[in-house]
């Protein structure tokens, strides 16, 4: 059972930022400083990628490891109230996360998916380094 009130939970749920996170800002700045030219929140490409490097046909998403169901994550663990909910919720969004994937590679895109996990050590991330 959840702890908070209906319109608590709403009002917390409203303040979790979709872009410029802690994480996404200590990606942009590793890879700004090795990469020129690097959009960030690219909403004309399907799946509103968060970093598209343009002269390497690139394109990074950068998932929370609970919203997107990071396999064998601690942070992946699924809250014990509300399944019905929450289930059907990351299972839709690891649906369209491989079905945008997917239709961004046909479409010649190299597609990198880095998990917030992943953030603190991007220098040992090997699909990163090999950008460079």
């Amino acid at each position: 059972m959840d702890t908070f009130t209906k319109d608590k939970r709403s009002k917390i749920m409203s303040r979790i930022k979709s872009y410029d996170t802690k994480p996404e800002v200590l990606l942009k700045k590793y890879l700004a400083n090795r990469i020129q030219n690097i959009e960030s929140n690219v909403s004309y490409l399907l799946g509103k990628p968060d970093i598209v490097i343009k002269s390497k046909k690139t394109i990074i998403f950068l998932n929370g490891c609970f919203w997107h169901h990071h396999h064998n994550c601690s942070r992946a663990n699924l809250p014990k109230s509300n399944k019905t909910y929450w289930v059907p919720k990351i299972k839709n969004n690891v649906k369209r996360d491989i079905r945008v994937r997917r239709t961004l590679r046909r479409m010649g895109w190299s597609v990198i998916t880095v998990w917030e996990c992943q953030v603190r050590r991007l220098d040992k991330f090997s699909k990163l380094t090999k950008l460079f």
